[in-house]
């Protein structure tokens, strides 16, 4: 080794100076590097996800053809419908031995109902019966539902048979003693050039001359309510049967969900629930307005089910969701938005759209004018959930649904 290379080899290395444009510099190359990585995680974020669901939006098609709705601002829920928890206080009745018993009534002491699997059930002390079915197995799936038939309004007529409105096939006479089942009248038969769909409550005269039916409509049937409602279809219908000359005669068409019907005690007027709307309307059939309709009560609280008696001379009325005042009503947020409405029922099915409708059971009694008298509230549905109906008798409120596996029972 040379002198010279001894010197080279001996140089002291130099510190490196770090400065703050160095640090800066490091700093923007860290930065360009981070902001590829979010710049080509959201381009692929928009190629797996954003693309495709604006593909959807686009290409699929929606199921339903919304109308725009108009609703006023919801009723206070103050005064008579200040919030409670009345209907919790209720107990539920054979729970787990039937589903959906939407229409409940008695003869004497022994009950009768319509369920889910299309069976009308007896229950006399405590006990279970079978008394008919309208359809045939299988039941229990929307499937099915169909031909398995399903149940909804029950009446009893003056010699003590009962009188059903099954959804799917029309309306029936049932001896509750000898199980034999005769129909009235077939859905699958037009009325005025319209098919019956969907055959919901029904009420009669007490002579059984007459018995008036609502059919909700011509479009939908009961399996796709949610479709019905979303839609705002107005092809339901009030309708009349003669069960002396056999003919069927329509009453007030243009109906958005007729419901619940209810003939008034001196029969000279009938309530009719018109569900998506919030109200219900009084269709006169005798005295100088025959013919005739108006508004009985209109912007209510929630969606009007079933309407039935009270023993003070007014009506009980059902619901198994509200429009929350304070609060949040999905259906009116959505009413005038129908292009909302088509994106979600393009990316969603109807029963997962249902389920961001918040459980709230609500039971209603008005006077013979319309008025609020009293309301029995069970907020989220914990003890009453999905009612339908509130029939009265000897002192107690027996609460139907049209999904739970119970009968609720509420002592007045």
């Amino acid at each position: 080794m040379n002198e010279t290379e001894g010197l080279r080899q001996r140089r002291p290395i130099r510190p490196q100076v770090v400065t703050d444009e160095a640090a800066a510099l490091d700093a923007k190359d860290r930065s360009t590097y981070s902001g590829k990585v979010f710049r080509v995680t959201f381009l692929t974020l928009i190629v797996l996800v954003v693309l495709p669901l604006l593909g959807a939006i686009f290409l699929l098609e929606c199921p339903i053809d919304p109308q725009p709705l108009s609703f006023q601002e919801p009723p206070l829920l103050s005064g008579v419908l200040e919030p409670n928890l009345k209907l919790r206080q209720a107990e539920r009745l054979f729970e787990g031995s039937l589903v959906g018993p939407e229409s409940i009534v008695n003869i004497g002491d022994v009950l009768y109902t319509g369920t889910a699997d299309g069976q009308i059930l007896k229950i006399e002390d405590g006990i279970i019966h079978t008394v008919a079915r309208l359809g045939r197995p299988p039941c229990g799936t929307r499937e099915f539902e169909p031909t398995c038939g399903r149940p909804l309004g029950i009446r009893v007529g003056p010699n003590g048979t009962l009188f059903v409105a099954d959804c799917y096939q029309g309306l029936f006479e049932v001896n509750p003693v000898t199980g034999d089942v005769q129909i009235l009248v077939s859905s699958h038969n037009p009325v005025q050039g319209k098919k019956m769909s969907f055959v919901n409550d029904l009420t009669l005269t007490q002579d059984g001359r007459k018995i008036y039916f609502t059919d909700s409509s011509s479009k939908w049937q009961r399996r796709d309510y949610a479709f019905l409602v979303m839609e705002g279809t107005d092809d339901g219908r009030l309708l009349e049967y003669d069960t002396v000359t056999k003919e069927v005669k329509v009453l007030l068409d243009g109906l958005r969900f007729p419901n619940g019907v209810q003939l008034s005690p001196n029969e000279d007027f009938l309530l009719v629930a018109e569900t998506t709307m919030a109200r219900i309307r009084r269709y006169y059939v005798s005295g100088l307005r025959k013919g005739g309709a108006d508004m009985f009560v209109e912007n209510m609280p929630g969606f009007p089910d079933n309407i039935r008696l009270s023993s003070s001379g007014g009506y009980w009325v059902a619901m198994a969701a509200v429009r929350l005042n304070p609060g949040f009503s999905m259906v009116d947020f959505l009413s005038q938005r129908p292009w909302l409405k088509r994106l979600i029922f393009k990316l969603l099915s109807q029963d997962t759209v249902m389920k961001f409708v918040p459980k709230y059971s609500l039971v209603l009694e008005l006077s013979e004018s319309g008025s609020y008298r009293r309301s029995f509230h069970d907020p989220n549905g914990e003890v009453v959930a999905y009612v339908s109906e509130a029939h009265e008798y000897d002192g107690h409120l027996y609460l139907g649904s049209f999904r739970s596996p119970f009968i609720c029972r509420l002592k007045l």
